[in-house]
């Protein structure tokens, strides 16, 4: 089964992107994320016609989360139970045997803002919302765009960088909470070694000098990592025309 991540950052614009990436790849699952369009306007009949079923919670704009399905979803989960979250950032299905919990984490823009502070209090609340699923859903996998590079293998030049959003303490040690002893980073047990990266500014060419962050990351619980057999980050994508500065990120488990 092959599950894939990706922010697209407009799904009207990286449309055309989506499928054919689609067609090259064959996911049996696409998780995107920042597809910014309403569900009135969701294409649901283009992805119908490549042999998906999608759910999806949008807004204008901003925002925006969708799961592609070669299986019908099923348990659909949009908001947190506990947490009355305004934003579109998350959903959740399952699909199979396998629960699927697909995330937008906020930004934080700055550190010690406002927006910081919210995003840290999202991530708690996405922790207790898997620590109650995993008890529930014994083969979970959660994925999605994080704003967070978990280590320093993650980022192009983490001296640099260190202490800018995306690498603090408190991000990554909440991000390691989560974690916790229940979930691997499932592209990180395949690919141990440093420079992998999902995500690159569009600025400053910072695309052709490679120099981005690890960002967009697939957990996956501890029952499934026995069947963990390939992962990639397809990086090609970003030299696309109009591309998203985000690059898919698939895994295959042999389930």
């Amino acid at each position: 089964m092959k599950i894939a991540t990706w922010n697209v950052n407009s799904l009207t614009v990286r449309l055309p992107q989506v499928l054919d990436w689609i067609a090259e790849r064959d996911p049996d699952i696409l998780c995107l994320q920042e597809t910014k369009v309403t569900d009135d306007r969701f294409p649901v009949e283009a992805f119908k016609k490549v042999g998906y079923t999608a759910i999806f919670r949008g807004q204008p704009t901003y925002n925006g989360v969708a799961i592609l399905a070669r299986d019908t979803p099923s348990q659909v989960l949009s908001a947190f139970p506990e947490w009355d979250d305004p934003e579109c950032r998350l959903l959740a299905a399952r699909i199979g045997d396998i629960r699927v919990i697909n995330v937008y984490v906020p930004n934080g823009k700055d550190v010690g803002t406002d927006k910081f502070r919210y995003k840290l209090a999202w991530l708690s609340h996405l922790g207790k919302l898997v620590s109650k699923e995993i008890s529930v859903f014994p083969r979970i996998v959660l994925l999605g765009d994080f704003n967070i590079a978990p280590d320093d293998r993650d980022v192009y030049d983490p001296e640099a960088l260190a202490g800018q959003i995306f690498l603090t303490k408190e991000e990554r040690s909440v991000l390691s909470t989560l974690q916790s002893d229940t979930l691997d980073d499932a592209f990180r047990i395949l690919h141990p070694e440093k420079g992998h990266y999902s995500w690159w500014d569009y600025r400053a060419g910072m695309f052709r000098r490679n120099l981005g962050l690890r960002i967009d990351l697939i957990f996956t619980s501890r029952e499934l990592r026995p069947h963990l057999v390939a992962g990639e980050i397809d990086k090609k994508v970003r030299k696309n025309e109009r591309p998203s500065d985000h690059a898919p990120v698939w895994i295959d488990l042999s389930v």
